[in-house]
């Protein structure tokens, strides 16, 4: 079965924005697009969104299984978050269909990446910002901080 298969399809719904841990979630409309490539081998996930201060947005995630033993390899790009050069993600199945995916970044900086089904029918993306211990003050806690919380239906 591929990966995300249960959410193939378009999505319509909206998306929480914040750059800092203690910013409010800006939201504004969104939409993804979930398909299956490769003869059901790889799954992507296009989707956009709108930055509070720069506009429209896009990004795409690509999976795939990365062997045997159920863990999944991804590709990621974002028109803010992510650019020019895509990031490497690894991770696993998630619950309820969906997928858990992590990559790093800078010194020890990193990003987590989430599909995962809402008990509405709906889907989520949750993209979380991961700040190393060593960069935490006592307004910033360490750990992963959500950056990114979109929530989508079928469209």
């Amino acid at each position: 079965m591929a990966i995300l298969s249960d959410f193939v399809g378009a999505w319509a719904g909206t998306n929480g924005f914040r750059l800092m841990p203690g910013d409010p979630l800006t939201e504004f409309p969104a939409a993804a697009t979930v398909t299956v490539a490769a003869g059901g081998h790889l799954t992507s996930v296009g989707y956009s969104w709108r930055h509070p201060d720069d506009g429209p947005q896009d990004g795409l995630v690509v999976l795939g299984s990365a062997g045997d033993d159920g863990s999944l390899v991804a590709m990621w790009a974002d028109s803010w978050h992510q650019q020019p050069v895509p990031m490497s993600l690894s991770g696993r199945p998630g619950v309820d269909a969906g997928v858990e995916l992590a990559g790093g970044y800078g010194d020890g900086w990193g990003w987590r990446v989430g599909f995962e089904a809402t008990g509405d029918g709906g889907l989520r993306m949750r993209m979380d910002n991961v700040i190393p211990e060593e960069q935490a003050t006592a307004e910033i806690s360490a750990g992963p901080y959500p950056v990114m919380v979109m929530d989508l239906r079928r469209a």
